[in-house]
């Protein structure tokens, strides 16, 4: 039973030892989980880190240890002109903390393949928990909806986790009001949520705010890597980091968002904590996607499922 003095989420993890926390949706999602790694490792478990990435892995110097996934340190390097490798510069910057720690990187393939990424890592380290997050509220689109936003990566780290063998494995999405400009409905997000906790697959939430520690922290590794990929910086994680540190509205932080308009609000810095089986289970295309061996094939199968759906539950706004 858990008491209102208890964040659910961790209270479901107290026996956990060798948790494997991994950004679901590609590029910097690793990053939007850097919170829950500081209390994690304060909690006292060991923790290793994954990111689905969109990184040309091949063109670095990041070591393949199994079929699509990599193992990224501070050094290594990148091998072309694009300095695009969010992976290496969070290594660089735990290193500055003086942590030596590395991330396996995922290369861009489909559910088969990078489930057997998960369960190399799985038994190497002795994984009993899964922790997936999403920067983003898209990965809790369960398919009927008019807006699914960008699925594709989220759906495929999903499916792959789901079919391991582990038994405990969540789902944690955090960035409130992003995904509009993705055309999700926050409406049907928070219909969804209310559904998830009718059926006893929600978790609960905890908020990071800029004076705790994993807050100053989270600050820090988003700024580190604005200064590092100059240009490539993350839309999502400076938007959470923005609303941690208190900022409202049209908060401009890089050149790459100066002309849209940006929401920046307190929602954004709250973490929605879900049992991972609980929103496989409620996504209405996962059949036809759990077996695809690429990104071709996941996005193949999502947009026929969308064709032949015939009542789909349509965009709302949030009656303000």
């Amino acid at each position: 039973m858990t008491r209102l003095s208890e964040i659910q989420f961790f209270n479901s993890i107290k026996e956990s030892e060798n948790i494997l926390l991994a950004g679901a949706g590609g590029g910097f999602d690793i990053y939007s989980g850097l919170p829950v790694y500081f209390a994690l490792k304060q909690m006292g478990k060991n923790v290793t880190l994954a990111n689905f990435s969109f990184t040309e892995l091949r063109k670095t110097s990041a070591t393949e240890v199994f079929p699509f996934c990599y193992q990224v340190e501070a050094s290594s390097k990148v091998l072309s002109s694009n300095n695009y490798f969010p992976e290496k510069y969070l290594c660089e910057w735990l290193l500055t903390r003086g942590e030596q720690t590395s991330i396996y990187a995922f290369a861009k393939t489909g559910v088969l393949p990078l489930k057997k990424a998960y369960d190399y890592i799985i038994e190497k380290h002795a994984i009993d928990t899964i922790v997936l997050v999403d920067g983003g509220t898209d990965s809790l689109m369960f398919g009927d909806e008019d807006g699914l936003g960008t699925p594709v990566e989220d759906i495929c780290s999903m499916a792959a986790v789901y079919k391991t063998s582990i038994k405990k494995k969540h789902l944690l999405s955090v960035g409130f009001g992003i995904d509009h400009f993705h055309g999700v409905s926050h409406f049907r997000f928070l219909e969804n949520v209310a559904e998830l906790m009718r059926d006893g697959g929600y978790n609960g939430m905890f908020q990071v705010t800029k004076e705790m520690e994993e807050g100053k922290h989270y600050i820090a590794a988003v700024e580190y890597a604005n200064m590092r990929m100059k240009g490539m910086e993350s839309i999502v994680n400076n938007s959470i980091s923005s609303a941690v540190q208190g900022y409202f509205g049209n908060h401009q932080v890089t050149e790459r968002t100066k002309s849209s308009e940006l929401w920046i609000n307190p929602l954004m810095s709250i973490y929605w904590c879900f049992e991972l089986d609980a929103v496989i289970q409620k996504n209405k295309y996962y059949p036809r996607i759990k077996a695809t061996r690429n990104l071709f094939e996941i996005n193949s199968e999502i947009a026929a499922f969308q064709l032949e759906l015939k009542n789909n539950r349509a965009k709302k706004n949030l009656p303000l």
